[in-house]
């Protein structure tokens, strides 16, 4: 997916090599936005003038068709150099990508109920790939074909792309960085990506991963049919989960440049085509529009959680959702598990043990899981499909029953965990069951798990809620110097 670099003209919000570049932003997700790297290169007054400001041609990208209600109509105009039908017909890329899937049948894929994990998987240092040639498709459901369905890959990319631009016409990606920044160029700007953000590539756009820090790996949902938005809040109020004001987009950029035999690499129906043209995708000077990539700083999510007693279901932790056409079912939603207070009482504080009509595909980006003690690492991964049982290890769960501190509110640090979950049951790619990463034994961290049922045992004594109210209405908390909290004894007032 290479060819030698050559010397461009760029501009934008800091002129010249990426290190010089400035990065600037536009605050919101689902705003209209517009932006200009040249004044005045934006139309004013209508969306295709005869002749359009500095000779630019208008070019329209559709995210929903044109008669979508206009809540959920989706589009961006585009003011580019030239426009983007200026290439060489598309050819199936040679040698063909293996490892990509958009249709999940039988004959592609393969349907498991048993719990899977994988290791994380080192980058290799040879041979040279980049985020196209390092991208595989993991698992997933339905079709792209008919606009319904989603799809799990994994990324580990060792170089840069260099004169070539992806474009997914598949659907939306969700990328997740584990391991190393990704600069995304995209048509309407660039954007910084480094773990513990995600950044969203809509339908139809064009883009190229740079890796300035060098080999990245990651995880990548990509969705059919529909887009990503902010789930409904509900009870919450207005407030609270992940703010729209903290989703990023970029800034009009471009490069002018005469750039033969660069290369647009097209996703389409899994499969990968090319075709070549003589000049950078990124030549869009101006814009405006609703349609647009867009970066989140997973550290902003404000996350709810129990106060009093039992484990919150996970679903509160929602970042973004594609749904479907049943209210409160997803296509995918994308779930993380953050840093956060656990102060839950006479409560087992991990996830508890669980049969789910959904399924869960789980990374983990940093730290420590609250539910798995061993064997689930960063970059690594773990899928549970519906109604396949999962929960937390047994070392997690002896080692919380019997920590006499259990009543103890405690901070849950250094850990950043997501779940990709989705109401499709999902199919297995053969090489993802085959790979050397994946776990053989992890069924085994469930099978030292022992009954501690006694029917005559009696010494422990269930606490009932009224028991609980009781004790709650007549102390507080109050924070200490040691960071745990004291138990105060409240003065009565009547």
């Amino acid at each position: 997916m290479a060819s030698p670099r050559r010397k461009q003209q760029q501009h934008g919000d800091g002129d010249g090599d990426d290190d010089s570049y400035s990065f600037r932003y536009l605050s919101g997700l689902g705003n209209s936005f517009t932006s200009e790297a040249v004044p005045g290169s934006l139309p004013g007054a209508q969306n295709s003038p005869l002749v359009c400001p500095l000779g630019l041609y208008a070019e329209q990208l559709s995210g929903t068709p044109f008669t979508a209600p206009r809540a959920r109509n989706l589009r961006t105009w585009l003011y580019r150099i030239k426009p983007s039908v200026t290439h060489e017909p598309f050819h199936p890329c040679q040698p063909a990508h293996r490892r990509l899937i958009g249709e999940f049948d039988r004959t592609t894929t393969v349907a498991t109920p048993t719990q899977l994990r994988w290791a994380p998987a080192d980058v290799p240092q040879a041979p040279p790939l980049d985020f196209i040639d390092g991208l595989y498709t993991v698992c997933g459901a339905g079709s792209s074909f008919l606009r319904h369905g989603y799809a799990v890959h994994m990324y580990a990319a060792n170089k840069s792309m260099d004169g070539c631009a992806f474009c997914n016409a598949d659907g939306d990606f969700l990328i997740v960085p584990q391991q190393g920044k990704l600069l995304v160029t995209t048509e309407c700007g660039k954007l910084l990506v480094p773990p513990g953000e995600i950044v969203v590539i809509p339908q139809g756009f064009r883009f190229a991963v740079d890796l300035p820090d060098g080999p990245s790996r990651g995880y990548v949902s990509e969705i059919f049919g529909t887009h990503f938005q902010l789930p409904d809040l509900g009870p919450i109020g207005a407030n609270g989960l992940a703010s729209a004001r903290d989703f990023l987009s970029p800034t009009a950029w471009f490069e002018q440049a005469h750039r033969p035999g660069y290369t647009i690499v097209q996703k389409y129906g899994g499969e990968l085509f090319t075709a070549t043209q003589d000049f950078s995708p990124f030549n869009v000077v101006a814009w405006h529009g609703n349609y647009v990539p867009y970066k989140y700083d997973l550290s902003k999510f404000c996350p709810f959680n129990t106060v009093l007693f039992d484990h919150a279901d996970p679903s509160v932790n929602t970042v973004l959702t594609a749904p479907t056409d049943k209210p409160g079912v997803a296509l995918l939603d994308f779930v993380i598990f953050p840093p956060r207070w656990l102060v839950a009482e006479n409560t087992f504080r991990p996830p508890y043990y669980h049969r789910n009509c959904m399924s869960e595909f789980m990374g983990l980006i940093y730290g420590i899981y609250e539910a798995k003690a061993d064997g689930f690492l960063p970059g690594g991964a773990s899928l549970h499909s519906c109604m396949t049982p999962h929960g937390p290890d047994t070392k997690t769960y002896e080692a919380t029953i019997s920590r006499p501190d259990a009543n103890e509110p405690s901070r849950l640090s250094g850990t950043l965990a997501f779940m990709f979950e989705s109401a499709l049951i999902p199919r297995v790619c053969q090489w993802a069951l085959d790979s050397p990463s994946r776990d053989l034994d992890y069924y085994r961290c469930w099978i030292g798990l022992k009954s501690h049922f006694s029917h005559h045992d009696t010494g422990r004594q269930p606490v009932n809620l009224q028991t609980r109210m009781a004790q709650t209405s007549s102390h507080h908390y109050l924070p200490s110097s040691t960071s745990k909290f004291t138990q105060i004894s409240q003065v009565a007032t009547e």
